[in-house]
């Protein structure tokens, strides 16, 4: 008698998540062969069965046992969770097979990973979207890293699977890395651990978010595209439907008709930024380009520096190498925020790739012992805020809120924060569950007299902040702290090795007329 192999999929996890007509294949099989987590979703389907289970490390042996099985004429079910066909048993089986076997072959979908962590965060899937394993054993690392790249410069959605084990931690931060190349900070993200089973979690960050957070096997990151958005909690990426235009607060693609040839391009966003643009466009023979990562930006730009033309908005890493190749830029002048290293390191990266010297415009660190304690990371600042305060006071910015917001014990303490007045900052702290009324929505910078006045109000007794310089307020944070005797923690300034560094109008100058610019 001819035998049988079924590859059933299982879900998730759940049994209501399990197909029909996995069921049947189930009920119909006399031997089943499982990883044993499986079972405990399976149990009713296969009670007095033939039942065999090798460890999780042997997945190979787990097709070759039930290809054999099935050749003696048993009716087999070989189970995969999720779906089988996706990174699961059966491509094994198949290679396992030969030409000449007669067993029948049944393949029985069932409900993947993307899918289920996709209908927990809402609808992140609904256009063109990617999965991307982080596994290493059986891919290249170098194929990962090339594929990563090229689902980001397409702005695809992607499903990350695999995401991070205790002997490969690091990957998956390079993988944000190379995603937030191309897709902008923003990108709403969704990260979820045990889907459908018990000790269920479900979150939503920024892209630019997730590289502070810690993950496992059993996390799966999706990464949404330019144009997903949130809506009562959940996650979602139009169809296309009704309008495939760029979202509300996106910026089209720049005109790059209307940058000037040979101009010196100067990233900012901050105001000693913009100063610096201006004095160049004011005092330089060669036009002046200021870049700006949001409309706002832009808008404060064609104030702060009249006679530089202004390239504003969410740009990925494409728009800013065609832009820069097609205007033949002759400097790149990195005047971002300290505490941009992404954006840096993609300055960096096309100064390299299209021969364009690169100048970093760093101001002064305002830092001092006597201020407080310096905290290597966001990650540390939130476990000593935690240690040391009851009403902490977030100077940070709206990046690293989920660090500490999320951080062991964050729950039990109550957190105020300061934001620019962006509806998408503003609706990122309330998402994370800071109350309306803790919320400061301004754009700064702030005075010692403003800082202590609100401090004393909101009885801070915790403040953290960024060693941002003089333009930053730094100062005036560090001295009202002072004033009323509550402990400062200081995240320290990323680490870069820029190849030119500049700091003042003057440096940047010379540095210039190094390279004959000025």
């Amino acid at each position: 008698m001819s035998g049988v192999l079924n590859l059933v999929s299982v879900g998730p996890g759940f049994d209501d998540l399990i197909v029909p007509r996995a069921i049947a294949a189930l009920a119909s099989s006399d031997v089943i062969v499982a990883y044993e987590l499986y079972l405990r979703w399976i149990a009713p389907h296969i009670a007095g069965k033939e039942i065999h289970t090798p460890p999780l490390t042997q997945e190979r042996e787990r097709a070759l046992l039930a290809i054999d099985k099935a050749r003696g004429g048993a009716r087999v079910a070989l189970i995969s969770s999720g779906d089988i066909g996706i990174y699961a048993m059966a491509a094994l089986a198949f290679e396992e097979m030969r030409e000449d076997d007669t067993y029948e072959v049944n393949v029985v979908p069932g409900i993947t990973s993307a899918n289920a962590c996709a209908s927990l965060l809402g609808s992140p899937l609904s256009h063109d979207f990617a999965t991307l394993s982080l596994s290493d054993l059986l891919c290249p690392w170098e194929w990962i890293e090339h594929r990563a790249r090229h689902i980001a410069q397409a702005d695809l959605a992607c499903v990350m699977y695999n995401v991070q084990s205790a002997g490969r931690q690091q990957g998956v931060y390079r993988v944000l890395q190379l995603m937030l190349e191309s897709k902008a900070p923003h990108t709403l993200c969704g990260v979820v651990k045990n889907a459908y089973r018990p000790g269920q979690e479900v979150a939503i960050h920024r892209l630019d978010e997730l590289p502070s957070l810690q993950f496992d096997m059993l996390t799966t990151i999706v990464v949404g595209n330019r144009f997903t958005e949130r809506k009562r909690g959940k996650i979602f990426t139009p169809r296309g439907y009704n309008d495939w235009a760029a979202p509300e607060g996106a910026t089209a693609a720049p005109q790059r008709q209307a940058l000037p040839d040979g101009a010196l391009w100067v990233f900012s966003g901050t105001s000693d930024g913009n100063a610096l643009a201006a004095q160049l466009a004011a005092g330089q023979g060669r036009p002046v380009v200021v870049s700006a990562a949001t409309g706002y930006g832009g808008e404060v730009a064609l104030k702060d520096c009249p006679g530089a033309t202004v390239w504003a908005g969410r740009q990925g890493v494409e728009a800013r190498r065609q832009a820069l190749t097609q205007s033949r830029a002759r400097v790149l002048i990195d005047a971002t925020h300290p505490y941009a290293d992404n954006m840096s390191e993609q300055l960096m990266g096309l100064s390299r790739e299209l021969g364009i010297p690169y100048l970093r415009h760093e101001r002064a660190s305002e830092f001092a012992p006597a201020d407080g304690e310096l905290c290597a990371s966001a990650r540390a600042a939130a476990d000593r805020a935690v240690a040391l305060g009851r009403r902490i006071f977030l100077a940070t910015g709206s990046k690293d809120l989920a660090t500490f917001l999320q951080a062991p014990g964050a729950a039990d303490k109550e957190w105020f924060v300061r934001l620019t007045a962006e509806p998408e900052f503003i609706a990122r702290a309330i998402a994370l569950g800071v109350p309306r009324d803790r919320i400061c929505a301004m754009q700064g910078p702030f005075s010692r007299a403003f800082n202590t006045a609100l401090w004393r109000d909101w009885q801070i007794d915790c403040v953290v902040t960024k060693d941002s310089g003089d333009a930053g307020g730094y100062r005036a944070k560090a001295d009202a702290a002072r004033v009323l005797d509550i402990p400062l923690l200081v995240v320290a300034r990323p680490r870069l090795e820029y190849p030119q560094l500049a700091s003042g109008f003057e440096q940047v100058l010379a540095r210039l007329k190094a390279l004959d610019l000025a």
